[in-house]
């Protein structure tokens, strides 16, 4: 299995707003920079919609690592929130619905044949990859903004 790292971020003005993500594609020192947005987002939506997009950029079964300053994202995998999510019919442990589910839903779809680890990182503290992304993000949220 080919090893890819995938880094991403995402921005939003406002929660909901104008928003965008960049993501990066790493793999045996070639890189693939993808980016969008939405005019009406949140900044979860626009963190999800990151690996979303760089998950379904892989044309083969791959060993991937998704670095990444989204702690929603990160530990919704790593402390298995997601899993009580589905167990719950996507509600959360308080019995509310889980927000962005259609979101999540497309990221488990998106994730299935891959083997996939989350790592979280801090934001804005000089990670060569996050900066890049957060720049590509912030670009694209400012394009919704003019």
């Amino acid at each position: 299995m080919k090893k890819v790292n995938i880094y991403s971020d995402g921005a939003c003005s406002g929660n909901p707003g104008p928003g965008g993500y960049g993501v990066i594609l790493e793999y045996n020192g070639k890189e693939l920079e993808l980016s969008g947005g939405n005019l009406n987002t949140t900044n979860n939506q626009m963190e999800l919609m990151g690996v979303i997009i760089g998950l379904e950029a892989l044309k083969e079964t791959c060993d991937v690592t998704v670095t990444t300053d989204s702690k929603y994202i990160v530990d919704a995998f790593n402390k298995h929130w997601i899993d009580s999510w589905q167990k719950k019919g996507w509600k959360k442990s308080d019995g509310k619905p889980v927000l962005n589910k259609e979101l999540w839903q497309r990221l488990l779809k998106a994730m299935e044949n891959h083997k996939v680890t989350y790592v979280h990182i801090l934001g804005h503290n000089g990670h060569e990859y996050n900066e890049r992304c957060d720049k590509i993000a912030v670009r694209e949220r400012d394009n919704f903004k003019n």
